[in-house]
């Protein structure tokens, strides 16, 4: 049936683990079983899984400074500085540096 539809169904093969991440969790899905499902124009995954952790995503803290000093050099609101800081890794030139030569 699937063949008639345009449809090609396949299991992955020793999938050890798939891992979703999310803006504030990581869920880890141990040993699942895939299939693949693809279509003309796009592919499906179906995951069957019988061991599931979550994680929460640590989000790296900075100094009040640092972020008032990346906000104040590049000109650009608080929430902009942590995002730049979280994005360079807390490098505060590379933080400025990608605010400024936007």
């Amino acid at each position: 049936m699937l063949d008639k539809m345009g449809l090609n169904m396949t299991e992955l093969n020793d999938v050890q683990e798939v891992i979703i991440r999310t803006k504030d969790k990581e869920i880890i899905i141990k040993e699942p079983t895939v299939a693949e499902l693809k279509a003309q124009d796009s592919t499906i995954y179906q995951i069957i899984a019988s061991e599931i952790e979550e994680k929460a995503i640590e989000r790296k803290k900075f100094t009040e400074d640092d972020i008032m000093l990346v906000a104040q050099q590049a000109n650009v609101s608080r929430e902009e500085a942590i995002k730049a800081l979280e994005d360079a890794d807390g490098d505060l030139a590379k933080a400025i540096l990608s605010l400024t030569t936007r």
